[in-house]
């Protein structure tokens, strides 16, 4: 499903985010991406969603070859990878449901398609009741709920996540890893950057180990 040979990222001034990464994730895992703060893990996801390009090596992403992918090619790839942001990243000026509906509407859904994977969305992370409140209004961990349901409403084959409980206590990010494995149990494929060892020693899934830009480990539940 993601396969990464060689993969380098060099930044302008010579900064290399990524240096030779070869990694493998199968269809269905969920993995967990850990490493200290700079160790290149957003740039690995970042990658793999196509918001920036390996300057080296080749990425791919369900048979695709991101490398080579054309520019115009780039939203249809999109479609297929969520991405969830530890700063959720939501229009505060629209209400939960215009969110969560957004990747939809770019994609040319009709409004009852719209209407219908956005309530089912939302009933998944269990605010089917907030849908026509602002985000604003939300605590933390709801507006975090709002998106992970805009990650998931097109029914993407792989989903990232970067740091989504960095900044939940405890018991919300139980509740939000809880979520990540019904997804996972249903075959989406998910990659979690954090670097909450005992959230990753808990679950016991495998998890790769970043160090300055390095895969320092790779280890198998």
């Amino acid at each position: 499903m993601i396969h990464f040979d060689n993969v380098t990222k060099r930044y302008p001034g010579g900064h290399e985010g990524l240096s030779n990464v070869s990694l493998h994730i199968d269809p269905g895992e969920m993995v967990f991406l850990t490493g200290h703060s700079g160790a290149g893990k957003s740039t690995l996801l970042k990658l793999i969603g196509l918001l920036e390009r390996s300057t080296r090596g080749q990425v791919r992403v369900g048979g695709r070859n991101l490398t080579r992918l054309r520019r115009r090619q780039i939203p249809y790839h999109r479609r297929e990878v969520g991405m969830i942001f530890q700063d959720h990243r939501l229009l505060y000026d629209r209400t939960v449901f215009d969110n969560v509906a957004m990747p939809l509407v770019v994609a040319g859904l009709g409004h009852a398609e719209v209407g219908r994977r956005v309530r089912a969305a939302l009933d998944k992370v269990g605010l089917l009741n907030k849908e026509k409140v602002y985000p604003i209004t939300l605590s933390g961990g709801e507006q975090q709920r709002v998106g992970i349901a805009r990650a998931v409403v097109s029914r993407p084959p792989v989903v990232l996540a970067d740091e989504p409980t960095g900044n939940l206590d405890p018991e919300l990010s139980r509740e939000i890893m809880q979520l990540f494995e019904r997804f996972n149990q249903v075959g989406v494929t998910l990659l979690i950057a954090t670097h909450d060892l005992e959230l990753i020693s808990r679950l016991g899934r495998r998890t790769l180990t970043l160090e300055q830009g390095r895969l320092l480990r790779d280890s198998t539940a």
